[in-house]
């Protein structure tokens, strides 16, 4: 083998960042920091940080997410009930523009993260402020309009925040937010995602909620009702009823061990 010179080649940092989303009242929403130090200081930007010499790229997302939030990351192989503490967690998208941290060249493998209703996050890090924001706020209308792609270009050009219009997050976040969302508003069509964003016992009520939540339609709850129950094994019964959402008692489902929704229940037009 000939002698490798790792000095031949340009040095750069690998990071980690997080789309992480939940339904809280009724609204996706993800979580955000108000960076404390440069670059963009004082500007809203997804958690996340620089993976560590000695772990592999789940184990420092799985870290952050711990960091961030105190969840913990969901093995989906192990059966359900998911965990109270657990979350979904996979891997999104890479990003390397050469411009895209003023500092150095960085390289960012984000990564989704999904969980039911959520309490206020707490700031750590080099954030000096955490909160929940509407993915609308932050993106526009076109976020849940079915135009995650206006919002990712909005993101890349660099726009600013405008008086009544979204916020301008630090980096390319824009553009990794509407990927996560893009991915999340996909992947509940045809798989079981969306019971990530309910607790381990719920109703089917509560499911049509998250899928509105996320499409930003509203949906037919007699036909929501047949196709979510139609394929076998989507949705277990729990064994009881509630009434936490008022009215009659409603039945309790979990998932279930299918997967994937057969037919798959496409999103409506907007």
């Amino acid at each position: 083998m000939p002698p490798y010179d790792p000095s031949a080649y340009p040095p750069f940092a690998v990071t980690v960042d997080l789309v992480v989303l939940t339904v809280r009242r009724h609204a996706l929403c993800t979580l955000v920091v108000r960076r404390g130090e440069s670059p963009y200081q004082g500007r809203w930007a997804l958690p996340g940080g620089f993976v560590r010499a000695d772990e592999d790229l789940g184990a420092a997302a799985a870290r952050e997410l711990v960091e961030e939030t105190g969840l913990c990351a969901h093995d989906p192989a192990a059966p359900p009930p998911v965990p109270s503490n657990g979350a979904h967690l996979e891997q999104l998208a890479t990003y390397g523009a050469p411009d895209r941290d003023p500092r150095m060249r960085v390289v960012s493998v984000a990564h989704l993260a999904l969980a039911p209703d959520l309490p206020a996050p707490r700031a750590g890090g080099d954030a000096n402020s955490a909160r929940w924001a509407p993915v609308e706020e932050l993106l526009g209308e076109d976020a849940l309009a079915g135009k995650a792609e206006a919002a990712a270009a909005a993101g890349e050009t660099g726009s600013e925040e405008k008086e009544g219009g979204p916020e301008a997050l630090a980096f390319d976040h824009a553009r990794i937010l509407a990927d996560g969302v893009e991915r999340a508003r996909s992947k509940i069509e045809y798989s079981s995602l969306a019971t990530a964003f309910c607790p381990p016992e719920f109703t089917v009520g509560e499911l049509r909620r998250v899928y509105e939540a996320v499409w930003g339609v509203s949906l037919d709850p007699r036909n929501f009702h047949r196709k979510v129950t139609g394929t076998p094994g989507f949705l277990v019964p729990a064994g009881g009823t509630t009434t936490r959402q008022g009215g009659r008692p409603a039945q309790l489902f979990r998932a279930g061990g299918a997967t994937l929704l057969n037919p798959p229940m496409l999103r409506p037009e907007v």
